[in-house]
């Protein structure tokens, strides 16, 4: 492996007004390409809906492009985010297992509403609503904007923080996918299954071990190494489990907007020396301009 090949640009964790960005996946192809990113992928929450105007747009620019989602998991009683890169858009399984997945969305936000109404908050859930281009997709984010705007809370990490987490007014639990469908859904559709950041899980070393070792059990065979929320001490962290578990290694930014996210598209560091990149067994799963 080249040490170009390794340090390549690869942004492969982004978010579109598909499921909760704040940008079109034109626009964020559009602005990857502006910021270096030399592979791209949008990964949508239980979404494939962006992904056609993703590859066509990154076709326009030049961008070389991998299909992605992001698929919400319940395990062990907390939601992971299993991240699908170069798969099949159009996969049957896929498709329903997403569409399946999604279905569960409102009834929560309808909940969540109610639990603010009872902090004395009312309405987030017709504001949040102001906040979504897919009804489907309403999520805790479209309420944090809406609470932001209406002057309650002064960014949205204050409104997770006060309202939206675990034990706060807002803050309703949702039985996802299952870790062993969501992989199987993305392999069987060509891809390669991805655990999403995995240092913002508050697991123990024993649930982590466990995770790690289902996820490969099933199928999966790649890890976010470099991702936004990450720290230093997670990319030391997660290199070792990657070498452990002998995973790929990814890069991401998450990036939701550009008001709201720490790091913008492609301006991630490399990913340490001594990892194989998620990209290297994709290659023949790129789009790139005809």
């Amino acid at each position: 492996m080249t040490s170009s090949f390794l340090r390549l640009n690869a942004d492969l964790h982004c978010h579109s007004t598909v499921s909760d960005g704040t940008l079109s996946p034109e626009a964020l192809a559009a602005r990857a390409k502006a910021n270096g990113v030399e592979l791209w992928a949008l990964t949508d929450h239980d979404e494939l809906g962006g992904q056609r105007a993703a590859l066509a747009a990154a076709r326009a620019l030049g961008l070389p492009y991998l299909t992605g989602a992001e698929i919400s998991v319940t395990f062990i009683g907390t939601t992971v985010h299993i991240v699908g890169l170069g798969f099949d858009i159009d996969d049957a399984a896929l498709v329903a297992g997403l569409a399946a997945t999604r279905g569960g969305r409102q009834q929560r936000a309808l909940e969540m509403a109610e639990g603010l109404a009872k902090a004395g908050i009312h309405g987030t859930y017709e504001g949040a609503l102001n906040y979504v281009s897919n009804p489907d997709l309403i999520a805790r984010t479209h309420f944090a904007r809406h609470l932001v705007d209406t002057g309650i809370c002064a960014d949205t990490h204050e409104v997770f923080r006060r309202f939206l987490t675990d034990g706060k007014p807002g803050y309703v639990p949702h039985r996802w996918a299952s870790l062993r469908d969501a992989v199987a859904w993305i392999t069987g559709a060509g891809g390669i299954a991805v655990i999403a950041h995995p240092g913002r899980y508050k697991l123990t070393a024993n649930e982590e071990y466990a995770l790690f070792s289902e996820f490969k059990g099933h199928g999966g065979s790649a890890v976010e190494v470099v991702t936004g929320s990450h720290l230093v001490s997670d990319f030391a962290k997660y290199t070792r489990t990657a070498q452990e578990f002998g995973l790929y290694a990814s890069r991401g930014a998450d990036f939701h907007s550009p008001q709201e996210s720490h790091i913008d598209l492609g301006a991630l560091p490399d990913l340490p020396a001594s990892l194989t990149p998620v990209w290297e067994p994709l290659q023949d799963r790129v789009h790139r301009a005809s």
